[in-house]
């Protein structure tokens, strides 16, 4: 149980520096190199990258919303984090507000605890009927 309170803890830590574009903060919560998988890809990414991304990006995070919150652990030095979000931003100059499923792998050494992988699945048709496949 106090790995779970832990893994939630920071995953708001992290989702607050976000807020704050804070980003040693943000940076400083990944490993040497994260996994980050979304609408935009897959990347592999570093602290330095990630914190430039953070400082210069084009996006303003008002507000979140973490739901339904899980934590699964398979032993004291890693944890998986999953939840629904709502966001409200600006990207480019307009506002938006939607929910996504997030999730986030933590892994501890020497003591602390680094995020591994963070994947976004912004919410809506599971099977994407509503887009158009262009072979």
């Amino acid at each position: 149980m106090a790995v779970d309170i832990d893994i939630i803890a920071l995953e708001r830590k992290f989702w607050d520096a976000m807020q704050a574009k804070d980003p040693d903060a943000a940076s400083g919560l990944l490993a040497e190199e994260c996994i980050v998988a979304g609408a935009q890809g897959v990347s592999k990414i570093d602290r330095q990258a990630f914190a430039r991304m953070t400082r210069e990006g084009r996006w303003t995070l008002h507000e979140y919303e973490l739901k339904d919150v899980q934590v699964i652990s398979s032993g004291p030095d890693i944890a998986v984090i999953g939840y629904r979000v709502r966001e409200k931003v600006t990207m480019d100059g307009r506002e938006m507000t939607f929910e996504a499923a997030d999730t986030s792998t933590w892994c501890r050494r020497d003591g602390t605890w680094r995020c591994l992988l963070h994947t976004e699945s912004v919410l809506g048709d599971p099977f994407g009927q509503g887009r158009t496949n262009a072979a």
